[in-house]
């Protein structure tokens, strides 16, 4: 029997429908004969005493989540989300540049300095990307700090928001598409395959109301076997240049290929959504947390 401590921060399993997610990893966990605890803050001193410990907090080199990772990894223990692809994919200048150096299609992409905003240099980015222009901040996720912009004061305004919380910002060019898929990848192989429907009348699968909500698009699952090949290669190849852990690669479709827009650590894994048409993700996330297989 193996023993997979499951980090969490409180806000975790305050919702619902990740704590579903959960407690339904821990049913097939037992089910296979392992057991599973939950991990708050306070128990990180107990991680040396389990098998495997699978993350499922925000994952950020200044959270806590990362210092669970590398206790983990100090004492030899299986960890998801490895300390590395933390520190990649929290990133998206370090993550881009690692898709780059593999050659990963993707947008063409700009990596913007502080000093180098002005106007003139921003009507060239115009100019070579076309309109609009879709500006990034290094550290963020869930669609936060991801703008577009359709005219020069529009990129200044929000790159001036961003260099508040960088010296560089990621610029690129916008590819017009009604979803986004995703594809889950375990050590380098395909776990899901699903797409993120783009709300109406928006432009990316997650946007911020004025009154704090947050408006999704329906999630529409594929099995792995239904998914175009080439969709399944292009995933593998952006995480390859990653690591062999978790990744969620998010990618648009166009007429010739699929370009990576970004591979993240620890991909949101809902009852029902992703796992809809992956009836064995969690036997696999198990499998690889206690054996490495």
């Amino acid at each position: 029997m193996g023993k997979i401590g499951i980090y969490v921060e409180r806000y975790t399993i305050s919702h619902a429908d990740q704590m579903n997610s959960l407690m339904r990893f821990a049913q097939v966990a037992q089910r296979m004969g392992h057991r599973t605890d939950f991990l708050f803050r306070p128990d990180m001193f107990k991680i040396p005493e389990y098998n495997a410990i699978y993350i499922r907090a925000t994952t950020d080199p200044l959270n806590s989540a990362y210092v669970a990772a590398r206790t983990a990894e100090m004492h030899g223990i299986r960890v998801i989300d490895d300390s590395s692809s933390i520190r990649i994919c929290c990133d998206k200048i370090n993550m881009y540049r690692h898709l780059i150096n593999a050659g990963v299609p993707m947008p063409q992409t700009v990596f913007l300095h502080e000093h180098e905003l002005t106007r003139e240099i921003g009507q060239r980015l115009f100019d070579s990307l076309g309109s609009p222009l879709v500006l990034k901040a290094p550290n963020s996720a869930f669609s936060l700090y991801v703008d577009r912009a359709e005219t020069i004061e529009e990129f200044l305004k929000i790159a001036k928001k961003y260099f508040r919380r960088a010296d560089r910002i990621v610029v690129q060019r916008f590819v017009k598409s009604g979803f986004d898929w995703r594809v889950g990848i375990l050590d380098g192989e395909p776990l899901y395959v699903c797409q993120y429907m783009i709300p109406k009348k928006r432009w990316k699968i997650a946007t911020y109301t004025a009154d704090g909500q947050t408006e999704y698009g329906p999630v529409r699952a594929l099995s792995v076997s239904q998914a175009n090949p080439l969709l399944l290669e292009r995933a593998k190849q952006a995480t390859t240049s990653i690591g062999k852990g978790l990744y969620g690669v998010d990618l648009k479709q166009t007429e010739e290929d699929f370009l990576v827009i970004e591979v993240n650590d620890n991909p949101t894994i809902i009852q029902g959504e992703e796992d809809k048409k992956a009836i064995n993700l969690n036997e696999r996330l198990i499998n690889f947390l206690i054996y490495g297989t």
